[in-house]
């Protein structure tokens, strides 16, 4: 049995929290949208996450809709002492499973309460203001009138601490001048490396960073690459991406999800996997050749 103390601890809002947690994002239906094929194993991976010790759960009332937060409730309320729920919104669902900018103040109050009612919870550990300026990527443009609606809502006492997703340097630092942020969740991992100075600062000031898309935009090459050092080492290329994200800096949180009791183990198993410094550096190299390849 994998022992993921082994990856560390770090503080997230009052808690201190294993640095291998799990995201639920894969227990909705295809696309995120509509029931999982099988709720029964849905419940099985959440209650088997923190048998095992995971205490932080990433989650979002968006993903289902509501699906998922249910099936959270379900599994594991009443919810240990120690364990951190961490929800966003910020965005709604189309009944054609799109993605739809939900950022006003009503939707945000709309949405605190939904996360609220669906976890069975009488206040939210922590919200992430998801933005969604574009869909998919961080895009300019202010948050004020969005993370001070937020803001309000965490005075009246719903909400403990608040997190930022989909972000830019710029709209972190204008929402810190607003509220304080505990972490910021973007799309970061072993090539796909644009957040590495925005990481260093925000260790520096103990914010925790939550990366997500372990082994999203990689290119067969790189895949290779991975495949290969996983193969050198014993262990999976998931389990050297993780690996390589909980070496890359202290305040790194990793989410991975799954809707597989075998994969989570696989996941976490990565606790214990020490990447030998030429498997760094070999990653290091490929990083950099793709950069070079993309000028």
């Amino acid at each position: 049995m994998s022992n993921i103390k082994q990856s560390g601890t770090f503080a997230l809002g009052d808690h201190t929290v294993a640095r291998l947690g799990y995201g639920a994002m894969q227990l909705a239906g295809p696309g995120v949208f509509g029931p999982p094929k099988d709720r029964d194993a849905a419940l099985a991976v959440l209650r088997e996450a923190v048998a095992r010790g995971v205490n932080h759960i990433d989650t979002s009332d968006f993903y289902g809709p509501h699906i998922t937060n249910q099936l959270v409730r379900e599994a594991l309320s009443p919810y240990p002492d120690d364990l951190v729920i961490v929800t966003k919104i910020g965005a709604i669902r189309g009944n054609d499973g799109s993605w739809i900018p939900a950022m006003s103040s009503e939707d945000l109050a709309r949405a605190v309460h939904d996360n609220l009612r669906n976890l069975g919870l009488d206040v939210l550990d922590v919200v992430n203001l998801r933005l969604m300026f574009d869909t998919h990527d961080p895009a300019e443009g202010s948050i004020e009138e969005s993370l001070t609606a937020l803001a309000e809502l965490q005075r009246q006492g719903f909400v403990r601490h608040i997190g930022l997703s989909n972000v830019t340097p710029t709209q972190i630092a204008e929402g810190r001048r607003i509220c304080k942020i505990v972490c910021v969740q973007n799309h970061y991992n072993v090539m796909h490396r644009h957040d590495d100075a925005l990481i260093d600062s925000l260790a520096q000031d103990g914010i925790a960073y939550v990366p997500y898309f372990p082994l999203g935009g990689f290119t067969p090459l790189q895949s290779t690459i991975l495949s290969d050092i996983a193969a050198r080492l014993g262990a999976t290329p998931m389990q050297v991406a993780l690996a390589w994200l909980l070496r890359r800096s202290p305040n790194i949180l990793a989410i991975p999800g799954t809707s597989s009791i075998a994969h989570l183990h696989e996941n976490l198993a990565a606790a214990e996997c020490v990447l030998p410094d030429d498997a760094v550096e070999e990653l290091d190299k490929a990083h950099r050749q793709a950069n070079v390849s993309a000028i």
